[in-house]
């Protein structure tokens, strides 16, 4: 089974991933903050990340650095509620596999995951 971590300080965020993602056969955990997140990845294994770019403990960009750098076959999706082509642009050059922006549809979460991991 195909395991996602959803790392988003907003749990409506969290909620609609797993609403989306466990009914299409993924299992999905998720964490308040970058720190916890982090904490999760060591003690378990996951195919995929989706890390929001905004949080109050740890910015998006300096997790998903730690992602690349300690687990490097990790994808990472960005979710991020404040798009601008700068920080895509970032966030993919840190080897973020893409990113969504909210508020996002099941749809485009769906096709996002699926295009990242199958």
């Amino acid at each position: 089974m195909k395991k996602i971590l959803v790392i988003d300080d907003e749990t409506i965020i969290r909620l609609s991933c797993e609403r989306t993602l466990i009914p299409e056969g993924y299992e999905v955990k998720s964490a308040l903050g970058g720190k916890e997140g982090l904490e999760m990845l060591e003690k378990e294994p996951f195919t995929l990340v989706l890390l929001d770019l905004k949080m109050p403990d740890m910015d998006g960009i300096e997790v998903l650095k730690k992602i690349k750098d300690t687990w490097p076959e990790n994808k990472v999706i960005m979710i991020t509620g404040y798009s601008t082509v700068e920080t895509a642009v970032k966030a993919l050059k840190l080897g973020a596999w893409n990113y969504i922006e909210k508020p996002f549809t099941p749809d485009a979460l769906l096709e996002a995951v699926k295009e990242a991991i199958g």
